[in-house]
């Protein structure tokens, strides 16, 4: 069997919600095509108009080259050597980044393809799944303003069986602390005292000292975890707002490369790594960041906030680790988070999970949705 064709898919949602930090309303769709019929697919949160021109080319030199030209050909059934091949042939312009993003999608794409070849779940590959199912918490963004309106966000959460949230956070956070307090004991009460919630600063704060601020509140809140609080250059400044009585987790939002994690561990009090997995480099890459963690005695929570492609991607991952994690469910209103596959992903009465069992990722695109959101450059 040999690669014949990578198509990079650019699906987009015209919608005034798309000006927001959710990448549900813009998405390249990544597909491997074989000499056999049989395909790949793959996604990655990024820009994909650059990812298009990151596969297609054409090279620019032997050390820039495009990933299509250099994967065209190649037997298909191990990506780990195929994703080398790919980090080699960019390291004039990769290393980390949007390359990584394009690499990323691929390698999702080609251990889906390994796994239908196999007639094998990814999970299987990775050394075999320890759980079947796993807990889910529902990612709530925007926020509403008030206690009224982010108990309704909240509500809406459960009723989807869902039993942990994330409450994602935005500069206006910091105008009104008080407010702030408010609204985050508002969801404490809605989601129950049990309830993990999680709060995302998504880099909302540019200093520690600014971001210190919001630790009280966070602590009286009973948040379980600060997600993104800096920015990630900033390895100092995690440092100094590590150890402050809230876990730390770091690198949803831009770390593509396991020696970045590395340094937010050892020198930025990371204490829980969140890699996408489409953007460090797919299953090759977040293995990883996976064992870089478990050696450090740190924790590996992926961030997911696509599609069920990396919905898909996320629980066959997490199902292989020795311990459990708990899996990000985006509540995005963009029909392209529930409609690109044909396949659902219903969060169960426990608030729980199932990881899919069929061959690959266990996960197709829905052509409907291919056909009415595909953009095309005019």
């Amino acid at each position: 069997m040999k690669i014949t064709d990578i198509e990079a898919i650019h699906l987009r949602v015209e919608d005034p919600n798309i000006g927001l930090f959710d990448g549900s309303y813009d998405n390249c769709v990544i597909v491997v095509h074989t000499d056999d019929g049989v395909t790949g697919l793959g996604e990655t949160e990024s820009m994909a108009p650059a990812v298009q021109a990151i596969i297609n080319g054409p090279s620019a030199h032997s050390h820039a080259r495009a990933l299509k030209e250099v994967l065209i050909g190649c037997d298909p059934s191990n990506p780990t050597e195929l994703w080398h091949r790919m980090y080699e042939a960019t390291d004039y312009v990769g290393r980390r980044g949007i390359v990584l993003h394009a690499i990323g999608g691929i390698d999702l794409a080609l251990w889906d393809l390994r796994g239908k070849i196999t007639g094998k779940p990814v999970h299987a590959l990775l050394g075999g799944a320890k759980r079947d199912r796993l807990p889910a918490y529902g990612t709530i963004y925007p926020i509403e303003r008030t206690p009224d309106g982010v108990k309704r966000q909240v509500e809406a959460g459960r009723k989807l069986n869902l039993r942990a949230f994330k409450l994602c956070a935005d500069p206006w956070w910091m105008e009104d602390l008080s407010l702030t307090a408010t609204l985050l004991q508002a969801a404490r009460e809605e989601a129950g005292h049990e309830a993990k919630i999680i709060v995302d600063a998504a880099l909302s704060y540019r200093t520690a000292e600014e971001g210190l601020r919001l630790i009280p509140l966070l602590i009286e809140a009973g948040i379980w975890f600060l997600e993104a609080p800096l920015p990630l250059d900033d390895v100092e400044g995690h440092a100094r707002m590590a150890g402050r009585g809230i876990a730390i987790g770091v690198g949803d939002l831009g770390l593509t490369h396991v020696r970045e994690f590395i340094e937010m561990m050892d020198h930025g009090g990371a204490d829980i790594c969140q890699p996408d997995i489409s953007e460090v480099g797919g299953f090759t890459g977040i293995l990883q960041v996976a064992e870089a963690a478990a050696q450090r005695g740190k924790r590996v929570i992926p961030h997911g906030y696509k599609t069920n492609i990396e919905i898909a991607a996320n629980l066959h991952f997490l199902a292989a680790q020795s311990d459990e994690e708990i899996l990000e469910y985006s509540l995005s209103r963009s029909p392209l988070r529930w409609e690109t596959t044909r396949e659902r992903f219903p969060v169960e009465s426990d608030g729980c999970v199932r990881v899919p069992q069929q061959p690959g990722l266990g996960v197709t695109l829905d052509p409907e949705t291919v056909s009415r959101y595909r953009w095309a450059i005019s």
